[in-house]
């Protein structure tokens, strides 16, 4: 499930903002890190070890797999520090989202069965599950959106990621907080990761099978594949791995998921290892035809999309996508829980895949390792091809401008996505320039009139296009840009045209309001100091110094409070937690001293009152009422994070 990476995105989206040009040096170099590939199991093995060790991660799970059979299964480190349980291949890890597959899975199994429809309407098949979709009457929300994410519904509340809770009925989960489904736009347009489209899904599962989600699964697929261990409840401790926190060392509670079926899954080597070879044969287990191979090329290729249906085959297919490695291009999904991480690639066309899941919360750790399994199975592959570049026409021209994304993920958050997502697009020498805040004219190369190649730094081309420009619509005119999970914004965003005047005004609306809150917490040792030695100086300026200082104390403290929450933020946010009354109080506290700080330049003797002080605090302000008001807008003015 993806809910510990909804939190770190949280994070993630501040420390870009203040670590964007240090953070794409940072990427650029682990890309290039670890330059000698591992030619035999035994040197990668050696390798994964040594990450574990110098990186603190108890143990790990891991399978790579060939069409043919599996090359490797194993366990590595610690499954358990308490009791010194070594790692093996049967040892159960939580894999997470990695569990949105079998969902996908179990639907079209019954689409085969000609019990349902990936274009049945959700409210036809389960009125009683409640959401909101203003267009329902010309574009419902059908099962299609709900596993490709396009069903326009904000990702889960925190609320619904903080509940714990075995014995809720999958309708009771999906009852319990359902503020989150609300379409913000068409369903069938824009895509949005959402956890609860998937939880929707499997309760039609249960519902059309007449037995829950995860007897089904099992019954249906788990048993016939081989998946033999393979459980959506806590295992046994003497099968299962505890989850630790980043540090490797402090275990984490185990956490009973609201809406078990989109991430509960515990899984071995071994289980995962027949999850793969099922995919690398088409569907094909020992001679058996489980499902269609049909089926599964359709998981891999969304359609619901504008951009795929003006034919961009990259995107999020049915809980399935696909992620692009140094010119190779893998399906599957990852998972993240707190506590562990997890990823299930494979290519098709290549017949090889892998699997591997740490029971730590390091995701440095977790994407190293990745880095370095990649580069063994690859190391004797040739590079795919790449399409032939194509001149670009001239009518292309009239798509150069600046873009803000327009699929947010989480509505809470999307007033800094906007800001620090915002990209200028434009055209020289055949290719398709993008400068945003993380990288200066990325290049994309032309291989349609409207689809566009990606050319990473330090890797091989993409061979398949990632970047469409989409028709202009009735709601202005659009691009979309899947790079998979290398795009720090969102898995596959789709970004609108904005006016010229509109992005240079939000950007220097934005560098006056940062610089001149900043410069508050520059100068305040200054005159405080100063205030101290020589307390009569100027005292009616106190009022005008003071207020400010605190609304950008309590600002910082609204950072300070998300960047520490860590590991913890579920269960610190999602719930009425000291934390998360904090976070409250703190945007109080900000709007009430950005108030005060208005009345005090207002009512301070303007013969008292320097000239050129005056006119700082004017400024100052002024970019405390545009910060309060943009915040108010967007709703963090009073955030209540456990409601």
């Amino acid at each position: 499930m993806q809910m510990a990476e909804f939190l770190m995105g949280i994070r993630s989206l501040i420390v870009i903002v203040i670590f964007a040009f240090i953070g794409t040096a940072c990427s650029s170099q682990s890309i290039t890190e670890n330059k000698k590939t591992a030619q035999s199991i035994e040197e990668l093995q050696t390798q994964l070890e040594n990450v574990l060790k110098d990186m603190h991660v108890p143990g790990m799970s891991i399978a790579i797999v060939h069409r043919d059979g599996p090359e490797w299964i194993a366990g590595l480190g610690k499954a358990d520090l308490a009791n010194d349980r070594t790692a093996t291949a049967t040892t159960l890890f939580r894999i997470g989202s990695v569990s949105k597959g079998f969902v996908s899975i179990a639907v079209l199994m019954l689409a085969d069965e000609g019990k349902l429809s990936l274009e049945d309407p959700v409210q036809k098949l389960v009125p009683e599950v409640w959401f909101d979709n203003k267009w329902e009457a010309s574009d419902p929300v059908r099962i299609v959106h709900l596993l490709e994410n396009t069903t326009g519904w904000d990702d889960m509340h925190l609320r619904e990621f903080a509940k714990n809770s075995l014995t809720m009925s999958s309708f009771e989960a999906l009852d319990y907080d359902h503020s989150s489904r609300i379409s913000r736009w068409r369903p069938g347009t824009r895509m949005a990761y959402c956890n609860s489209g998937p939880a929707v899904a499997a309760y039609i599962v249960e519902k059309i099978a007449g037995k829950s989600f995860e007897e089904y699964v099992g019954q249906k697929f788990f048993k016939p594949i081989g998946m033999q261990t393979a459980t959506y409840f806590q295992p046994v401790s003497e099968l299962g791995t505890p989850l630790y926190y980043s540090d490797g060392k402090t275990p984490h509670p185990y956490w009973n998921l609201l809406y078990r079926p989109i991430g509960s899954i515990n899984a071995s080597a071994n289980d995962m290892a027949n999850y793969l070879l099922f995919y690398l044969n088409r569907g094909n287990v020992h001679g058996t035809q489980v499902i269609p191979a049909t089926i599964l090329n359709r998981m891999e290729v969304p359609s619901s999309t504008w951009a795929a249906k003006e034919g961009l085959q990259v995107g999020y297919g049915l809980s399935n996508y696909c992620t692009i490695y140094d010119g190779f291009v893998y399906h599957g999904h990852d998972g993240n829980v707190p506590g562990g991480h997890t990823a299930m690639e494979y290519m098709p066309n290549e017949g090889i895949g892998y699997f591997y899941s740490i029971n730590s919360g390091n995701r440095a750790a977790f994407e190293k390792i990745g880095m370095l399994i990649r580069a063994y199975i690859t190391r004797q592959l040739p590079k795919p091809s790449i399409p032939p570049v194509v001149s670009l026409p001239e009518k292309t021209i009239a798509y150069t401008g600046w873009y803000e994304p327009n699929s947010p993920r989480v509505e809470l958050f999307s007033f800094l996505e906007r800001l620090i997502g915002m990209a200028y697009i434009h055209f020289a020498d055949n290719k398709l320039l993008v400068n945003s805040l993380g990288e200066k004219n990325a290049i994309f190369l032309p291989v349609t009139d409207t689809q566009f190649l990606y050319v990473p730094m330090n890797e091989s081309h993409d061979p398949v296009p990632t970047l469409k420009l989409l028709k202009p619509n009735a709601e202005g005119q659009f691009i979309q840009i899947s790079l998979g999970l290398r795009n720090a914004l969102s898995l596959h965003v789709t970004m609108k045209r904005i006016p010229t005047w509109l992005a240079i005004f939000e950007i220097i609306t934005a560098g006056f309001v940062l610089l001149t809150l900043m410069s508050t917490l520059v100068y305040a040792p200054f005159w405080i100091l100063r205030g101290l030695s020589k307390k009569h100086r100027h005292p009616e300026e106190r009022s005008m110094r003071l207020w400010p200082l605190i609304a950008v104390l309590s600002l910082l403290c609204i950072v300070a409070i998300c960047m520490l929450s860590n590991d913890v933020a579920i269960s610190r946010m999602g719930n009425l937690t000291v934390w998360s009354f904090s976070l409250f109080l703190a945007t109080i506290v900000f709007s009430a001293a950005s108030v005060a700080s208005i009345v005090a330049l207002w009512c301070a003797p303007k013969r008292e009152v320097r000239c050129i002080f005056r006119i700082y605090s004017t400024m100052i302000t002024m970019a405390l009422v545009i910060s309060t008001a943009y915040l108010a807008y967007w709703g963090i003015i009073g955030l209540c994070t456990w409601a």
